[in-house]
This record gives structure tokens, C-alpha cells and sequence, in this order.
């Protein structure tokens, strides 16, 4: 197996544990650590993106009222991200057969 088609097999893999990962955490996992927005830490002002981290983990447990509460932005992030990831995905997928089929294709030629 070529070096790069064990990085996308590897990629493959974690595109699909790392939300199965972030499921299985508890909702509240990401609720009692220090801020680390900027904005916060030097203005002590919120920014648009304050709790999306929270409100993401809420998304995912499929909390949709608590996940507005800490950030109504969520809406439209959380689909475009899950979008984003999918098209990831499809084309490293792509990527791995396209590998696969140039293998046996350059077996069977010889």
C-alpha cells in the first residue's frame, strides 16, 4: 500500500470516529473550561463565534433549543460544516478508489 493511500485511508477513518467521538462525549464536556475567545480574554467582549463550540456539542446530542440558546449562529454553521465534511469525505473516498482502480489496473496490464 502507496504511502498516500494509507494518509486517505487513515483520513477516511477519522472523517467518520471523529463524530461518532464527539457523540459519545457528554453534552456538557466543553461547559466548564476557561474561554478562549480573544475577544474575551483581552476586550471582555463576546464575539458571533462565543459558545459555538457549545452550541455544536448541543447540535450533535441533537439538544437544538439548548444549542440556540448558546449561539443562533448555529443554524447556519453546523449545516455548512456537516456540508464541508461530507464533500470531504466523497472526494478523499474519490481519491482512495481512484487509487485502488490505477492498482489493478496497472496488475492486470502486465
Amino acid at each position: 500500500m502507496g504511502i498516500k493511500r494509507l494518509f486517505l485511508a487513515l483520513k477516511l477513518v477519522a472523517y467518520v470516529l471523529i463524530p461518532i467521538f464527539l457523540y459519545i462525549l457528554p453534552v456538557d464536556f466543553f461547559d466548564g473550561s476557561q474561554d478562549t475567545c480573544l475577544s474575551v480574554l483581552l476586550f471582555d467582549q463576546n464575539c458571533f463565534a462565543c459558545g459555538m463550540t457549545r452550541a455544536m456539542m448541543r447540535m450533535i446530542h441533537f439538544e437544538f433549543d439548548n444549542a440556540t440558546d448558546y449561539n443562533v449562529l448555529v443554524l447556519i454553521v453546523f449545516p455548512l460544516l456537516a456540508f464541508i465534511w461530507a464533500m470531504w469525505f466523497f472526494s478523499d473516498l474519490k481519491k482512495f478508489r481512484n487509487y485502488s482502480s490505477a492498482k489493478t489496473s496497472n496488475i492486470s496490464s502486465n
